[in-house]
């Protein structure tokens, strides 16, 4: 073959090694692009997921945290009347089919009723998440510490409003940043107000997923992504049934307020007609103190669902658990008290 020819023949060949490879190079990095791609749509698409179950779950922990604070606020008028009654009974443990109710304490009764009150009015404007995590940690806890000192020594009741709400978070996030707590700050998150809204319901695993950058590289973005969508699918269950168990609660204590309202309007008839002042728990008829025995037990049932726990913090940074247990207790408790209730 001719020289000239042999070269062109070479060139020729070359030319389409050089387009094969080419074409394989750019195929391979619109492999990578489009696995990049997609790895940030279904990380995005992902984290969208995980807010939106996460404020529904902050919705419903809010009302039920609103709704415990104004239940407990409410218990004044019970403790006004029942400081009127002179020389009445222990009000032992009652016992409800096979329920077991303990008697309140009177005296922690008032104060998380004031305490709560306190509480209320700074609670309009808060974050998202503050009455939840009040809820989350027990609102009784909550209403009881907004009593107590603030990190300046100020009574936190001088405070007044969001401000007795601020200082209490901080109480409730371990004191002052000062006194080496975490402050507001760290309160906030403990109880479900800050980032996404739920510090203390999560714990630390939505910080560190909502906080990740995805990689630049494809290989790495995708693996990232499949290690963010396990840890987000795992955390959307455990705030859906936050939800559902808030939901349920908060349905269920809804419940017991109405029966307490008429309770208490029993109650109130009862002692009024005995004259203004004190009055002796002998001066009752039999039928009056039924009412008031009836109304302590409604009380009792209230305030120990308030108490509960619904969240128990992890020691670790992982999944908080709900607090099923406790839950299930005080629910069993209220069931069985407004089945005994409307079969008088």
């Amino acid at each position: 073959m001719p020289l000239p020819l042999l070269v062109i023949g070479v060139a020729a060949l070359a030319g389409t090694a050089g387009i094969g490879l080419g074409f394989h190079g750019g195929r391979k990095m619109k492999r990578a692009n489009d696995t990049l791609s997609e790895a940030q749509k279904r990380d995005a698409s992902n984290r969208f997921h995980l807010k939106v179950i996460n404020r529904k779950a902050c919705k419903s922990m809010d009302s039920l945290g609103n709704k415990e604070m104004e239940v407990l606020a409410g218990f004044r008028e019970f403790s006004e009347l029942f400081e009127r009654i002179k020389n009445k009974p222990e009000f032992d443990d009652i016992k409800i089919g096979d329920v077991s109710i303990p008697r309140f304490d009177g005296d922690k009764l008032k104060t998380a009723s004031v305490g709560a009150a306190l509480l209320v009015s700074g609670l309009g404007g808060a974050a998202l998440g503050t009455a939840g995590g009040f809820a989350a940690s027990g609102a009784t806890t909550a209403a009881v510490m907004a009593l107590g000192t603030a990190s300046t020594g100020t009574p936190i009741a001088a405070l007044g409003g969001a401000a007795a709400t601020n200082a209490t978070l901080a109480a409730l996030g371990g004191g002052s940043i000062t006194a080496g707590g975490g402050g507001v700050a760290t309160g906030t998150m403990v109880l479900g107000a800050a980032t996404i809204g739920v510090g203390l319901l999560v714990g630390g695993i939505v910080f560190s997923i909502t906080g990740s950058v995805l990689s630049n590289k494809a290989d790495k973005a995708w693996e990232q992504m499949q290690e963010n969508e396990a840890s987000i699918k795992r955390t959307c269950n455990y705030l859906d049934e936050l939800e559902k168990t808030a939901t349920r609660y908060f349905d269920l204590i809804e419940r017991m307020h109405i029966l307490y309202d008429k309770q208490i309007a029993k109650m109130r008839k009862a002692v009024d007609a005995h004259g203004e002042g004190k009055v002796e728990w002998a001066a009752f008829t039999e039928e009056e103190k039924q009412i008031v025995e009836n109304t302590v037990m409604v009380v009792s049932v209230l305030y120990n669902m308030c108490s509960v726990q619904l969240v128990k913090k992890s020691e670790q940074n992982d999944l908080n658990t709900i607090n099923a247990d406790e839950i299930q207790k005080a629910q069993a408790e209220a069931e069985e008290t407004l089945k005994a209730m409307n079969n008088q």
